[in-house]
Parts: C-alpha cells; sequence; structure tokens
C-alpha cells in the first residue's frame, strides 16, 4: 500500500511518502499510484495549497475516464480551506460513481 501525506509541517504516519509542497505533490501523482492520499490545506508561504492538488486531481479525473483516483482524505486544521477540499473531493467521487 502507498500512501501520500501532503503536509508542510506535520510527520506523516509511518511508512507515507511525505510532501510539502503542492508541485511535489502533483510530481509524485504523476509518476506514482497512491491508495491513500491525505492533504493538509496550507502548504507555506510557497508552497501553494492542498486545495491546488485536488484541483489538479478533479482536471485528471474529468479529463481522462480511465483516471484511477486513491481514496482521498483531509487532515487540515484550516476550517474554510478544509470546506473547500471536501466539496472537491466530493466532486471527485461523484465523477468516479463513490458514494
Amino acid at each position: 500500500m502507498t500512501n501520500l501525506w501532503i503536509d508542510d509541517e506535520r510527520h506523516p504516519p509511518e511508512g507515507w511518502i511525505w510532501v510539502k509542497t503542492a508541485l511535489d505533490a502533483i510530481k509524485a501523482l504523476r509518476v506514482c499510484q497512491f491508495d491513500i492520499i491525505s492533504f493538509d490545506h496550507d502548504l507555506g508561504d510557497d508552497g501553494g495549497t492542498g486545495y491546488d492538488v485536488l484541483l489538479y486531481l478533479e482536471a485528471q479525473v474529468f479529463s481522462q475516464p480511465n483516471f484511477q483516483c486513491a481514496e482521498l482524505r483531509v487532515h487540515s486544521a484550516n476550517p474554510v480551506g478544509r470546506h473547500r477540499m471536501q466539496q472537491a473531493i466530493d466532486s471527485i467521487n461523484k465523477k468516479l460513481g463513490r458514494v
């Protein structure tokens, strides 16, 4: 099982791949298939946001009919960012036929 942790400060659970910026997360998604992806929203001053990564995933899901998407989770403490990311996850899950 390969899991991706997107957070600039909090350490990931043991065994997870850790990236600290949106760009690094997107790079990882281009070369590796993940089972679970967990998102923080705020990724530092120039690291982008977890929402940026979700926008990338949403574009892939809607433009590529056979795109395989991991289980998506949010661990952000930012309530506004968390809500916004959950809306993107709901959109992705709806497109993929997940409940």
